[in-house]
């Protein structure tokens, strides 16, 4: 007897979990809340569920299915209402544009030093073979590949301080 009862409660559970409510579009949100809908004028949705992704909001606006947060005005400060950016006084930013000169200026100087470190172990395209690469012939010409490869990084990088250094306004 109690089998008959089981399965259709098992059924009624089982269609009740599968089922969905209506959802209803309002403009770009979207609800399954049928007094928000019909107070805003929503239309029902066809087919099947919508996916919700949420993610970060444009600036200009877009609310939720929830009630939207009432806006309160933002008080006036000095950096809302001009456009241009806050600058410091002069003597702090010659300080900071030399203490960024002198740290590309010591970068420059490792770079050049390890570059002419480089080249020297290069030997023009001739570096000294190891006792290794006695042994092993085949290890000479990968590390002169390697050698070239890491000159022509370590040239780059020459470059990309030298350039950086330009950029910074003369003392």
């Amino acid at each position: 007897m109690k089998k008959f009862f089981v399965l259709p409660l098992l059924m009624t559970m089982v269609t009740a979990a599968w089922s969905q409510d209506v959802i209803y579009r309002c403009g770009n949100e979207y609800t399954n809340n049928v007094s928000q809908a019909k107070a805003k004028g929503c239309k029902p949705v066809d087919g099947s569920g919508v996916t919700v992704i949420h993610g970060t909001r444009p600036a200009g606006g877009g609310s939720s299915s929830a009630a939207p947060a009432p806006k309160v005005p933002k008080p006036a400060t000095a950096a809302s209402t001009s456009a241009a950016p806050v600058r410091s006084d002069n003597a702090a930013q010659k300080a900071r544009d030399s203490d960024a000169r002198a740290i590309l200026q010591s970068e420059l100087n490792k770079a050049q030093a390890r570059l002419n470190s480089l080249r020297a172990e290069y030997n023009d395209g001739n570096p000294v073979r190891t006792a290794l690469e006695l042994r092993n012939p085949q290890g000479y010409p990968e590390r002169v590949e390697k050698l070239k490869a890491d000159i022509a990084r370590q040239e780059s990088d020459v470059a990309g301080i030298r350039r950086e250094l330009d950029r910074l306004p003369a003392n």
